[in-house]
C-alpha cells in the first residue's frame, strides 16, 4: 500500500506518520530526510541540491522527484511507503504517480490532517530556548517552571526568529495555498480523506486507521 500523508506544518503529519509506519510495517519516506541524507553523503543528486539551497533557491521539481525515485527503488519500499512532505505540488503528484505506474503501483489513499490555523500558530510559536544551554520549553506542551527562565540552568528563553508568529502564519499560508490543488487533484481521483487533527493523537492516529482499512476492505471486495 502506497499512502501519502498531507497536513500543514504543526499538523502533526511526521509523528502520525512514523507511529501508522509501524503499525503498517511500512516505512516513512520524507522529503526533507531525502535532502539531509544526500547532502550528508555528498551524492550526485545532494550536490545538485546543495548548489540550489546555497543561491537561496528552492530545488527544481525534477531533482526532489530524482531522490524520491532513488529512495522507492530500496528493496524496503517494495511492499509500500507512507510519503510524508511529498509531493507538495501537483507537477510532483504527477511525477509520482508516473513513477509508481511504472512500478505496477498506485496511491491507494492520500490522508490529509486539518487542523485550524490558530491552532496550528499555538503548537508552532509556542517554542522557547534558552540563550545559555539551548534547552528547549514549549509554552503548552513542556512550560518552563519559572516564566522566561530556564529550569536547568537559570538563563533567559528567548524565541528564534523563526518561531514567530508573522512568520510561522506566513509558513502556514503558503503551505494552504500550495496544497488546494493538490488535495484538488487527489478529491479527483477518490483517494483523499480529511482527518480531524485538532484532538490527541492517540484520537487522531485512531482515525488515520479507519481510514486506512476501510481502502483495504474496499480492496478485498
Amino acid at each position: 500500500m502506497d499512502l501519502i500523508l498531507l497536513g500543514a506544518p504543526g499538523a502533526g503529519k511526521g509523528t502520525q506518520a512514523e507511529l501508522l509506519g509501524a503499525w503498517l510495517h511500512l516505512p516513512r519516506v520524507a522529503s526533507g530526510d531525502l535532502f539531509r541524507a544526500a547532502l550528508n553523503a555528498g551524492t550526485e543528486l545532494g550536490l545538485q541540491a546543495k548548489a540550489y539551497m546555497e543561491r537561496g533557491e528552492l530545488v527544481p521539481d525534477q531533482v526532489t522527484i530524482a531522490m524520491v525515485a532513488e529512495r522507492l527503488a530500496q528493496p524496503d519500499c517494495a511492499q509500500g511507503v507512507i510519503l510524508d512532505g511529498f509531493p507538495r505540488t501537483v507537477t510532483q503528484a504527477e511525477a509520482l504517480e508516473q513513477l509508481l505506474n511504472k512500478m505496477g503501483r498506485r496511491v491507494d489513499l492520500v490522508l490529509y490532517i486539518e487542523v485550524p490555523t490558530e491552532v496550528l500558530l499555538e503548537r508552532l510559536t509556542g517554542r522557547w530556548t534558552c540563550s545559555q544551554c539551548g534547552a528547549v520549553y514549549h509554552r503548552l506542551y513542556a512550560p518552563e517552571r519559572v516564566r522566561g527562565v530556564c529550569d536547568v540552568c537559570g538563563g533567559s528563553l528567548y524565541q528564534r526568529e523563526d518561531d514567530n508568529p508573522a512568520t510561522q502564519e506566513r509558513r502556514i499560508e503558503v503551505y494552504l495555498a500550495q496544497t488546494a490543488p493538490l488535495k484538488e487533484y487527489y478529491r479527483r481521483r477518490g483517494v483523499l480523506v480529511e482527518i480531524d487533527g485538532n484532538r490527541d493523537v492517540a484520537t487522531v492516529q485512531r482515525a488515520l486507521r479507519e481510514a486506512v482499512e476501510g481502502v483495504a476492505r474496499r480492496a478485498a471486495s
